[in-house]
């Protein structure tokens, strides 16, 4: 009952949060077919095109979430000088996302990953990227833009996949300007180098990514989550670390506490983007002002409709709501 009256009381408030996303901006373009028979050339299936659609990824499908939750939402990163960087550009303007302080790299593509379906079924990924680490000169004007946004952010959300923004040297520049600024910093992790990620106030790792940035051998029982996560606190100077566990929910774990949220969903369909569902309602549960076990646990109610539908999809308050209904 108690997170039903919170949900409400944001639905009604009339502020938004201002949420700052900064990482790697990605587009997806669907080709969408059927396919009947093999080719004569190679024993591959022949897909007869019907449709091409393109949607945003990576750092865009935070954002994009954000904006479903009703949340005035700012991007930083890079795109390359290209008609797909114009495609996520119109994308994220017809969103009513604030896309200024995206930076133009001519040195790489736009990363964009196409997937060829044949009806529901993903025959084939072709990834077209760079994934070498920004100059220098790029980190001086992303720098300079996200300074000039932080004045009117609540929080900032680092989206990492591994492509090249957030490297080390930029990723710790950043981090120290937002201290110097008093915003909190939550990360969702990509890869091994998890020291980067030093002085953010929270770490969004799942499992599988907990296990490999500690060198644990397996995670298995609470007591070895929690071992691995303090682990990882002390390494990175966090204060907390949330991390994702699938089918079992999530746990919030800081140097003393740990509580854990198990999964709310009936179904689940597809968990495409459901890691980036759960990043944005942290985030934005949190800067609508919500204790962190608050927004844990709805986020967890966010993740739970995100994975019973089809694709990447962008919740909102109402479906939330909803959700809680159901399960009083």
């Amino acid at each position: 009952m108690r997170h039903k009256e919170e949900i409400l009381s944001i639905r009604k408030a009339k502020n938004q949060p201002n949420i700052l996303v900064i990482g790697d901006i990605m587009a997806d373009r669907y080709i969408w077919g059927s396919a009947s028979r093999i080719s004569p050339e190679a024993p591959v299936p022949v897909v007869n095109v019907k449709n091409e659609t393109v949607t945003l990824g990576g750092a865009a499908n935070v954002v994009q979430n954000l904006f479903k939750l009703n949340a005035k939402v700012s991007i930083c990163g890079i795109m390359g000088d290209d008609p797909i960087a114009s495609t996520v550009l119109d994308l994220l303007k017809s969103g009513k996302i604030d896309a200024s302080g995206i930076v133009a790299d001519k040195s790489r593509p736009t990363t964009l990953k196409t997937r060829i379906m044949a009806g529901n079924h993903q025959l084939l990924r072709v990834d077209r990227e760079t994934t070498a680490d920004i100059q220098e000169n790029i980190e001086t004007k992303l720098l300079n833009k996200i300074k000039a946004k932080l004045r009117h952010t609540d929080i900032v959300l680092l989206s990492d996949y591994n492509k090249g923004l957030l490297s080390y040297s930029f990723t710790q520049k950043l981090l120290t300007l937002c201290q110097t600024n008093g915003k909190k910093v939550m990360v969702d992790p990509k890869g091994l180098h998890y020291e980067k990620y030093t002085g953010a106030w929270l770490i969004k790792p799942n499992k599988r990514e907990l296990a490999e940035a500690t060198v644990t051998e397996k995670i298995e029982t609470n007591e070895q989550l929690i071992k691995a996560a303090r682990k990882l606190i002390a390494k990175t100077k966090s204060q907390y670390l949330v991390v994702t566990r699938s089918e079992e929910g999530l746990s919030l774990i800081s140097k003393k506490s740990h509580e854990d949220f198990p999964v709310k969903a009936r179904e689940v369909f597809d968990v495409t983007g459901a890691g980036d569902t759960v990043f944005a309602s942290l985030g934005y549960f949190v800067a609508c002002g919500l204790d962190l076990a608050t927004a844990c646990e709805l986020a967890n109610y966010a993740a739970a409709i995100a994975v019973s539908k089809v694709g990447s999809v962008a919740v909102t308050i109402d479906e939330i709501l909803s959700l809680i209904n159901e399960h009083e």
